[in-house]
């Protein structure tokens, strides 16, 4: 039941993570010098966001790729959560390693 209600309410918080990411970019590239544009152009750039966005990401595709194999006939329900979940907070883990050593710093 928590993958169903995970996997829906990440998927609504993908298109607006996204929405907002698209807009702000737009912000970032303009030429204009002034206050507003700064200031957006910032948040387009805070980590907390690309972090959510990323995490949501992750979780997202491999519920989805559990919801898939449930559907096709997996029996081991309990054991592919564990691994959906293991497997993510792994790839997390590495994109916050990677980003914080190479992009950020």
């Amino acid at each position: 039941m928590f993958v169903w209600v995970f996997h829906r309410i990440s998927g609504i918080l993908l298109i607006f993570l996204l929405i907002f990411q698209l807009s702000t970019g737009f912000f970032q590239a303009s030429s204009s010098n002034s206050e507003l544009v700064r200031t957006v152009a910032l948040l387009h750039r805070h980590a907390v966001s690309l972090y959510l966005l990323v995490f949501l990401l992750i979780f997202h595709v491999l519920y989805g790729v559990r919801t898939m194999l449930m559907d096709l006939g997996l029996q081991r329900e309990r054991l592919s959560f564990w691994v959906c979940t293991i497997l993510g907070l792994i790839l997390f883990a590495v994109f916050i390693v990677l980003y914080s050593t190479w992009i950020a710093a």
